[in-house]
């Protein structure tokens, strides 16, 4: 458990310990729930799809590619509920392939145009 109250922000990190130098991580989505069994119910995202969601997500910059790290202030969730529940979900890809999903970023879905 991470202890925060209201006001303060939640730190997050995480790494990747395998010896290969040419991997890299990628947050695609992490989620916060008040259920530890249910991300989809009741939850809010943080980052979806790489695309970030929330007004209070700050990135940290780290030059081992292994490592990602960034901020959030929970606050809503925190207002109303005791406890809250991170789920993230990361890719991890050579970082040398530029075409690999590290490298795409936030990917949104665009509109299908069709003709009549």
């Amino acid at each position: 458990p991470y202890y925060v109250n209201t006001n303060q922000d939640v730190f997050v990190r995480a790494t990747l310990y395998y010896p290969d130098p040419n991997l890299m991580l990628f947050i695609d989505t992490c989620v916060v729930s008040t259920n530890p069994h249910d991300f989809t119910t009741l939850s809010y995202d943080l980052i979806r799809n790489g695309c970030i969601g929330d007004p209070t997500y700050r990135n940290y910059y780290s030059q081992d590619k292994k490592i990602v790290q960034f901020k959030f202030r929970p606050l809503s969730f925190l207002r109303r509920y005791s406890a809250i529940y991170l789920q993230c979900r990361m890719a991890v890809c050579n970082k040398y392939n530029y075409y690999s999903r590290c490298y795409q970023g936030c990917m949104t879905r665009g509109k299908i145009v069709t003709s009549s």
